[in-house]
């Protein structure tokens, strides 16, 4: 994938300043948004979006973010907002913002409403799969006046993810579950961007027949699967390895609980190329049972 700074000089040499094109499109709440007036002022409250802002050279427009915004570095000088669910409308009226971009959950409808009280313009975008993320660049893109720019960035990553997906890898991969909860029992299902990175880096989920993006399991269920990888965050990792309970399971009694870079991984940003090579590379082929 081209790095990010590459990628910014790559749009900023031997091009002159994008003409805009407003129009409308309809956004994931289904509200008609007119795009491509060059925002000069951003609040984004979805890391992925952030991350695509400064990838298209557009960092200096973004004025506030969430927490959990920590990519790219630049992206901590703007102001940080707080959580990206049932955002603070007040702290992110307070920076004068002429657009928010959130994601498109239902808990966020309220401020979607209160921001277009405050005659503030929204975008609400799900990110939930590998295609949402081209979706997701496109309307930046438009947003900021710059289409071009979203076309090199989306086109860059998308032959990333390629790449990763040609590599070797044994047939069939290894069994994968992904935990992303304890209590309840959550995990990745076809629905989430996380099992399709599973598939692009040579493994299976062994949950792909459910459709939700993170639906509940039992773990009776899980052990009858019988993965034989486990994808874990560091500290769900470690409570796995103590709990005499999960030792039903042969991955964990065989010490295949992989812990990927969580930072990398959990969100389909502008790094989606690099989390699925990590995760190919820690994905070490075991024989098929």
């Amino acid at each position: 994938m081209v790095a990010l700074p590459v990628v910014a000089a790559l749009l900023a040499c031997g091009r002159a300043a994008p003409r805009a094109t407003v129009s409308l499109m309809v956004d994931d709440f289904g509200d008609s948004v007119a795009v491509g007036r060059a925002a000069a002022r951003i609040v984004s409250l979805n890391p992925v979006t952030t991350e695509i802002l400064f990838a298209i050279g557009a960092g200096a427009k973004v004025v506030g973010r969430t927490h959990w915004d920590t990519y790219p570095a630049a992206a901590l000088a703007a102001t940080d907002i707080g959580d990206g669910m049932q955002p603070n409308v007040e702290a992110i009226l307070g920076v004068h913002p002429d657009l928010v971009v959130l994601y498109a959950s239902p808990s966020n409808r309220a401020a979607a409403r209160q921001l277009h009280g405050a005659g503030i313009a929204t975008i609400t975008l799900r990110t939930d799969h590998l295609a949402d993320f081209r979706r997701a660049v496109t309307w930046m893109a438009r947003a900021v006046g710059d289409s071009a720019a979203g076309a090199v960035l989306a086109d860059s990553v998308e032959r990333s993810i390629t790449a990763v997906a040609a590599l070797p890898h044994a047939t069939p991969g290894p069994s994968v579950f992904w935990h992303l909860w304890d209590s309840p029992l959550l995990t990745a299902g076809k629905g989430s961007f996380l099992a399709e990175l599973v598939t692009i880096a040579g493994g299976r989920n062994v949950f792909d027949d459910l459709e939700a993006p993170s639906p509940q399991v039992a773990m009776e269920e899980l052990v009858r699967r019988d993965p034989d990888y486990i994808v874990a965050g560091p500290a769900s990792a470690a409570k796995l390895r103590a709990n005499p309970a999960w030792r039903a399971l042969r991955a964990v009694r065989e010490g295949r609980v992989i812990v990927p870079d969580t930072a990398l991984v959990i969100r389909p940003g502008v790094r989606l190329g690099e989390a699925a090579r990590e995760l190919h590379t820690l994905l070490v082929p075991v024989a098929p049972r």
